[in-house]
C-alpha cells in the first residue's frame, strides 16, 4: 500500500503524517524548534531549525514501517517569511517571520506612495507588515549587504523543498501572500520586483500546490531512509493546506482555521476581490482561488493568558468554570491583537487590552473574555465577506483551538453558523499528504481526493438565545478598538 508524508512546517513546530492511500494516518511525529524575538514585536526563525526537525521527524515517522512504499511527500507552511539565500544556496539570515511587525515604514511606503489602488491592481492585494515584499524593502535599507547578497527568494516550505530536492520552487497559494505575484494571472510581477528591488532570477519557480517539482536528492533520500524517485509536489501555505485537508475546495466552501493565528478561509473557483482589500485575495490549492482574512494571535492569545500570565498549561481547568449560564454575559472585553493585526484592521501598532474590569471580576472572567475576545475579532472578517453578498451558511473549524468544546460552542454562537469538524483534524499536514496524493496520481485532481477522504465527525450548532446574546456582546466589542486606535502609536 502506497504511503504519502505531509508535512506542516509551522511556528512553533513541524508536524509530520505518515498516511496511506487509503487516507488513514498511520503515525505523526512533532518536533519543537525555537522561535526568536530580537526586538519587541520582531519575530525570527532559523531555517536550519525546520530543516532538522524534518530530517529527524521524518525517520522517526518510519520507524517500523515499510518505508519503500512511500511514494510522495507534501507540504503546508507557515506563509510569507522571508528567507534569504546566497549564491552557494547558504541562508543569508534568520527567517523574518509571518508575525514580525518591524516594516511599519515599508509598509506605509508602499499603501501610501506606492499606492493602493496600483499594489491591488498588480498584486490583487495591500501591503500588510507580515507580507514578504515589505521585509524586503527592510531589508534592503537596514541590512544593505545581506540584502547584495541575494540569489534566491524563499518561503518557509519551500526552503524544506528545496533542501529535499535541490530546487527553488513556489507554490501559487503561498507566493499570493509575498505582495509579489500577479494573483490573477498567477505569474510574478514585474512591476512589483522592480519596486523592491529584486529581478525574476531571484525568485523561484512558480508551480499549482498538487504538480510535482522534483524527486528527493539520492544522498537525501538515504539520509531519511526513503526509496529512491519520492516525488515532491509543490505543496502549499498553510491556510490553503488546511482547506484542503478540511474538504474547503471548489465554489464557496469556508474554513475557520484557530491556531497560532486565525483565519477565515473562503474558496471560490474564480477570481474575485474584496474592493476595500480587508481581507487578502489568494490562489487556491485547489488550482482556484480564495479570499481570507488573518488575525495574527488567536490561539497563542489563549496560551500566552494561561501559560504567562496564569502560569498553567491546563486549559481545561480554566475553561470549567466557564459554565453555560456565563456566555453572552461576560462584562469583560479582551482585544487580541498581542502582535499588531493584520484582517481586517491593518494596524502593527494595535495591541491586546483588557476592558471592563470591576473588583468582582474573577479569573474566569478574563479567560473567558479572551476566548470571546478572538471569535470577535474573527466575526470582524466574517463581516466583511457578508458585506461583499458572500453567503456563508456553514463552515469547517480546524487547529489546535477548536479542540476545546467552549471554545467552538462561543464561536458557532458569535458567528451564529454551524461549524463542523472534520474526522481528521491535521488540517495543514494532512491537506500535505494530499496534495501528494494528488502530484503521485492517486487521484484526479484536489476536488476528487477530497471526495473520497474528507468525512465529517461533528457538528456545533448556534443556538438562537445565546446567538442573539452575543450579536449584543459583538456590537459592544466593534466600539473599543475604534476607541483605542488613536492612543496604541503612543505606547510603542
Amino acid at each position: 500500500m502506497k504511503l504519502y508524508i505531509g508535512i506542516d512546517l509551522g511556528t512553533s513546530a513541524v508536524k509530520l503524517l505518515l498516511v496511506d492511500e487509503t487516507g488513514a494516518i498511520r503515525r505523526e511525529v512533532t518536533k519543537e524548534y525555537p522561535l526568536s524575538f530580537p526586538q519587541p514585536g520582531w519575530s525570527e526563525q532559523n531555517p536550519a531549525d525546520w530543516w532538522d526537525g524534518c530530517v529527524s521527524g521524518v525517520r522517526e515517522l518510519l520507524e517500523g514501517e515499510d518505508a519503500s512504499q512511500v511514494a510522495g511527500i507534501g507540504a503546508g507552511g507557515q506563509m510569507h517569511g522571508l528567507v534569504a539565500l546566497d549564491a552557494g544556496d547558504a541562508v543569508i539570515r534568520p527567517a523574518i517571520l509571518w508575525n514580525d511587525g518591524r516594516t511599519g515604514e515599508e509598509v506605509d511606503y508602499l499603501n501610501n506612495v506606492i499606492g493602493k489602488e496600483k499594489l491591488s491592481a498588480l498584486t490583487a492585494n495591500i501591503a500588510f507588515a507580515g507580507f514578504t515584499a515589505p521585509k524586503i524593502l527592510w531589508m534592503q535599507k537596514h541590512e544593505p549587504e545581506n540584502f547584495a547578497r541575494i540569489a534566491k527568494i524563499m518561503l518557509p516550505k519551500d526552503y524544506i523543498n528545496y533542501r529535499l530536492t535541490g530546487v527553488h520552487c513556489c507554490d501559487y497559494s503561498d507566493a499570493s501572500g509575498m505582495l509579489l505575484l500577479d494573483v490573477q494571472h498567477k505569474c510574478w510581477s514585474q512591476e512589483m520586483l522592480d519596486i523592491c528591488g529584486v529581478s525574476e532570477a531571484q525568485m523561484p519557480k512558480l508551480f499549482e500546490s498538487f504538480e510535482v517539482v522534483g524527486t528527493v536528492l539520492p544522498e537525501i533520500a538515504a539520509a531519511l531512509g526513503l526509496p529512491a524517485g519520492v516525488k515532491v509536489v509543490a505543496g502549499a501555505g498553510d491556510n490553503a493546506a488546511a482547506a484542503v485537508g478540511t474538504g474547503v475546495v471548489g465554489e464557496g466552501g469556508c474554513n475557520l482555521s484557530l491556531g497560532t493565528s486565525g483565519t477565515l478561509f473562503i474558496s471560490s473557483a474564480r477570481f474575485g476581490v474584496d474592493p476595500n482589500n480587508a481581507l487578502h485575495a489568494f490562489a487556491h490549492a485547489d488550482g482556484g482561488y480564495h479570499l481570507m482574512g488573518c488575525m495574527l494571535s488567536a490561539a497563542s492569545c489563549n496560551k500566552w493568558f494561561c501559560e504567562e500570565i496564569l502560569n498553567t498549561a491546563d486549559y481545561p481547568a480554566e475553561q470549567k468554570p466557564i459554565t453555560e449560564d456565563r456566555l453572552g454575559r461576560n462584562h469583560v472585553f479582551f482585544l487580541p491583537y498581542l502582535m499588531g493585526e493584520r484582517s481586517p484592521i491593518n494596524d502593527v501598532n494595535a495591541r491586546g487590552c483588557f476592558v471592563g474590569m470591576t473588583m468582582d471580576t474573577s479569573r474566569a472572567d478574563l479567560t473567558q473574555a479572551v476566548l470571546e475576545g478572538v471569535a470577535f475579532a474573527i466575526r470582524d472578517s466574517l463581516e466583511v465577506a457578508r458585506s461583499l453578498g458572500l453567503e456563508i451558511p456553514s463552515s469547517k473549524l480546524c487547529g489546535g483551538g477548536a479542540k476545546s468544546p467552549l471554545w467552538r460552542k462561543i464561536f458557532a454562537n458569535v458567528l451564529g453558523i454551524p461549524l463542523e469538524m472534520v474526522k481528521t483534524e491535521q488540517g495543514p499536514g494532512y491537506g500535505g499528504a494530499m496534495l501528494a496524493m494528488v502530484g503521485c496520481g492517486q487521484f484526479a485532481s484536489v476536488q476528487a481526493a477530497s471526495d473520497a477522504l474528507v468525512e465529517l465527525a461533528s457538528v456545533t450548532k448556534p443556538d438562537p438565545e445565546l446567538t442573539a446574546r452575543y450579536e449584543a456582546q459583538y456590537q459592544k466589542f466593534r466600539k473599543i478598538y475604534p476607541a483605542m486606535k488613536t492612543i496604541f502609536p503612543d505606547l510603542q
